[in-house]
């Protein structure tokens, strides 16, 4: 990767000069998890006009909100904040079955935009309580998947939330326990939490599959291959996004001299470009491309044009719209499918 190139100095002799230049992580940006949850609010608001009520922000990234918001969206903490009657739209990051019932008690009509992917992660979740055994769900405490996926069985699933909270887990019988987890945490971070876990539990059970989804591993392989090319990484998301976060921290493990994360281009600090040659940029899952373009914009005009990607999967899953949302869509005569407003790419 990179070119060097030989230039006069001062004395007519030749020196050695990198050429500054960004290594572009692909896969970037939105999931199919995200693009479905957006699309949704959009059509939404579509369908049945201003205002939409969601609970929680409906993907964890401030642009994408502050969007919406200005479309005619209300975003609320919880169901009782939202009018009976009215219509209110479920995050990508799911909920409990208590939320569900708050909602059916104050009549609201809802869409649930959780993830598939999480869903997923919920009916394992029901599926090994049901057969009592101990779930170990490895996620950060407070976070709103795991929030919704402990609310499908709180009697029976435990919060690991990393390797050092290892030595504290207690199960009831250590030859049914199980572990699960958040679909966005950090791959390596979560297999050294099992590793510590299954040596206190040697019988401790994998989940039917992967929970850490696609998208979230696709986004940390690219990370980590460029990684030790980049003298800087920058990474475009919020600081809520769990998935944007851990891609800095992966950038770090592997190799970049350093690395941020920025909402927006204007919050790079010049002073980071010290340097530097080698400039690595992604973007979380929850992150348009619009606001990359602004990110290479703003370096290539500090030198930085050379933009060589660095590709280590192909993406093309797709997921349904909400099937309550669908149907409404269908018997307005409005197209069911669709990419949101902020999805293109360069």
């Amino acid at each position: 990767m990179g070119t060097v190139t030989s230039q006069p100095d001062d004395t007519g002799a030749t020196t050695a000069t990198k050429t500054k230049r960004v290594l572009l992580a692909a896969p970037r940006g939105y999931c199919a998890g995200v693009d479905r949850a957006v699309v949704a609010v959009e059509k939404a608001l579509d369908l049945y006009g201003p205002p939409v009520y969601v609970r929680k922000e409906i993907v964890h990234n401030k642009y994408v909100v502050q969007t919406l918001q200005k479309r005619g969206a209300i975003f609320v903490d919880e169901t009782d904040e939202v009018p009976e009657g009215e219509t209110v739209i479920f995050s990508a990051h799911g909920v409990a079955p208590v939320v569900h019932e708050e909602a059916a008690a104050r009549q609201l009509k809802t869409i649930d935009a959780t993830c598939p992917l999480v869903t997923k992660v919920h009916h394992e979740a029901k599926r090994f309580a049901a057969t009592d055994y101990d779930i170990l769900l490895i996620g950060h405490e407070g976070h709103e998947e795991v929030i919704g996926t402990s609310g499908e069985a709180p009697e029976h699933v435990t919060l690991v939330d990393g390797p050092d909270d290892v030595p504290s887990v207690t199960v009831r019988d250590p030859e049914k326990v199980v572990w699960l987890s958040q679909t966005t945490l950090s791959v390596d971070e979560t297999m050294e939490t099992v590793r510590r876990l299954r040596e206190r539990f040697p019988h401790l059970q994998d989940p039917p599959s992967d929970d850490i989804c696609y998208a979230t591993q696709n986004r940390q392989a690219a990370v980590k291959k460029l990684a030790p090319e980049a003298d800087l990484m920058l990474v475009v998301g919020s600081r809520n996004s769990s998935n944007s976060v851990r891609l800095v921290e992966v950038a770090i493990e592997h190799g970049a001299k350093a690395g941020y994360l920025v909402d927006y281009a204007e919050e790079i600090d010049e002073a980071w470009l010290e340097g530097v040659d080698s400039v690595g940029v992604s973007s979380g899952a929850s992150v348009p491309e619009v606001l990359v373009r602004d990110v290479l914009r703003w370096l290539a005009e500090r030198g930085y044009g050379d933009v060589q990607e660095v590709t280590t999967a192909e993406e093309s899953l797709t997921f349904a719209l909400p099937r309550d949302l669908r149907t409404d869509l269908k018997a307005a005569g409005l197209p069911t499918t669709g990419t949101s407003d902020h999805a293109w790419t360069i």
